[in-house]
């Protein structure tokens, strides 16, 4: 099949979840001989990378407008460069579906969690992101949804039946390698938190959490944002020098950080299966998680649970108290959770029973 994915900033993942599951997913369907087009914000090196190839069109850079203009702009560019299937990422793409549908191209739209819900969204983009729930029960062929609690959430305000298909993780060890010396960490003897820095993903109850604990630990807070220049230097503004801010890292130097900390941080509370939390579980991370029915949903028993900063200071002090076995037996479950629900070959075949529907013309869900 040719396969289009738009709706994300692009391929190599450089900023955030989607762009980890663009990149996971439409790799994986090259390799399985599919042609496949990623439409991306920043102009690519090459323009196949990984088998995939690469369509670059520019965004506007505006906290409000860039993905919409360039969801915009990639399907009317769909539109003249027929493909058999595309996907549409983000709900508040929902919009834009009916005119690659028009022109004869089937659509599959991943919603993604509750975007309204995100604090840095003002009042606008918020009614958007609502009104695009609409929207995506009836303008795309089929709805996908990456959480047990969103599809329930779509089938019981709307009544829209979805396709469930998780996120997935690669899951083993990563050998410490030049990342932590760069950072002035050892293996198994810091926190550490990825997200981008922004207020619905808490980093900055996370840096005030860890300097109440009494630990020669560090805490690693990894990330960035655009359009969140004041926040971020609030997330900065710390004087302890356990604190490492080195900004946002991606590739084998994240994966490293994840699979040699002593204990990994998710404290973001919008959005579905968020591919950091999976992926921290996936390489044996000790997981400290925000309590949510999305987060919840993917740790299970495999992790510990706070609702606030009390509750994760109270959650770091246990941990450090824990016996070496104790912390292992927890890290063991983690990675055999993500082996049984969460792998990428397994969400591959998922979406391409998904395409072959649509190409097929069977609604399925």
């Amino acid at each position: 099949m040719r396969i289009a994915i738009l709706g994300t900033r692009g391929i190599p993942a450089r900023y955030g979840g989607f762009e980890t599951f663009a990149e996971e997913l439409s790799t994986r369907l090259a390799n399985r001989g599919h042609r496949v087009t990623v439409y991306c914000r920043e102009r690519p090196q090459e323009p196949v990378w990984r088998g995939v190839e690469l369509r670059y069109l520019p965004a506007v850079r505006h906290k409000y407008l860039e993905t919409l203009q360039h969801t915009l702009s990639s399907t009317l560019d769909l539109i003249r460069d027929h493909h058999d299937v595309a996907l549409y990422c983000n709900a508040a793409n929902a919009v834009f579906t009916p005119l690659a549908r028009m022109a004869g191209t089937p659509v599959a739209l991943n919603v993604d969690g509750l975007e309204r819900r995100r604090k840095k969204w003002n009042i606008f983009a918020r009614c958007w992101y609502l009104g695009s729930e609409t929207l995506a029960t009836f303008c795309p062929d089929e709805i996908v949804t990456d959480a047990e609690s969103i599809r329930d959430y779509y089938q019981q305000r709307y009544g829209r039946s979805s396709w469930f298909i998780p996120y997935g993780a690669p899951t083993g060890p990563v050998d410490a390698g030049n990342t932590l010396p760069e950072l002035q960490l050892e293996r198994r003897r810091y926190f550490l938190y990825v997200s981008r820095f922004e207020p619905e993903n808490n980093p900055l109850m996370v840096r005030r959490a860890f300097e109440q604990v009494d630990t020669p630990f560090r805490l690693a807070l990894i990330g960035d944002a655009p359009y969140a220049e004041d926040y971020i230097r609030t997330v900065r503004n710390t004087s302890d020098p356990r604190i490492v801010i080195p900004g946002a890292l991606y590739g084998d130097g994240y994966h490293e950080l994840q699979a040699n900390s002593f204990a990994y941080i998710h404290a973001t509370e919008v959005g579905g299966t968020h591919p950091a939390l999976i992926e921290a579980m996936g390489r044996g991370a000790l997981v400290l998680y925000l309590w949510t029915d999305e987060n919840n949903e993917v740790a299970g028993g495999a992790g510990l649970p706070f609702g606030n900063e009390r509750e994760l200071l109270a959650q770091m002090n246990a941990v450090l108290a824990m016996t070496e076995p104790e912390r292992q037996k927890l890290r063991d479950a983690a990675v055999q959770r993500v082996r049984e629900r969460y792998s990428w070959d397994a969400v591959t075949t998922s979406y391409e029973r998904l395409f072959a529907s649509l190409v097929s013309g069977e609604r399925a869900s």
